[in-house]
């Protein structure tokens, strides 16, 4: 079974705005299915399409696969299945031996930006950058499939 272990953590703007980074990955997702339970995500990434199930959290973990399909079919079942998606900017940001994923909303939910880490362990120690705040880890809100339903300019 895949296992995604992933934190989630706010991003102070200011530092975030004078940190060097590389080039952003444009990101649409969407969701076949979403509810507490069970995800089905369809997303194109750059060039790249997705289609993603997920279990329910359960602290940290969850189970997760993912796996690669052609970009034109990603793109059908985002415009033939998906009612709401969103949009964001990825940036892949290493840090102390650890990939910091930051994501920019776009969209409904600017404003918003949110830095994962995913973790070999729900007890594993790592550092954080300068530019991380508080931790979000387990509020639904932050969910992305919750961020198609209630947006970040709703809050």
């Amino acid at each position: 079974m895949g296992v995604e272990i992933e934190r989630k953590f706010l991003v102070d703007l200011q530092k975030w705005n004078d940190l060097v980074k590389p080039r952003g990955v444009a990101y649409i997702q969407g969701y076949i299915i979403k509810e507490p339970s069970k995800t089905v995500r369809v997303r194109i990434a750059g060039d790249n399409g997705y289609i993603t199930i997920k279990g329910k959290s359960i602290g940290a973990a969850r189970s997760e696969y993912e796996y690669q399909i052609p970009k034109a079919d990603a793109d059908e079942l985002l415009n033939v299945f998906c009612e709401l998606v969103i949009t964001k900017t990825r940036y892949n940001i290493p840090h102390a031996n650890k990939l910091w994923e930051v994501d920019v909303f776009l969209a409904q939910n600017e404003g918003l930006i949110v830095a994962e880490i995913e973790l070999d362990s729900e007890l594993e120690v790592f550092e954080y950058p300068d530019w991380i705040t508080d931790e979000v880890t387990g509020d639904v809100k932050y969910y992305n499939s919750m961020l198609s339903v209630n947006p970040y300019k709703n809050w």
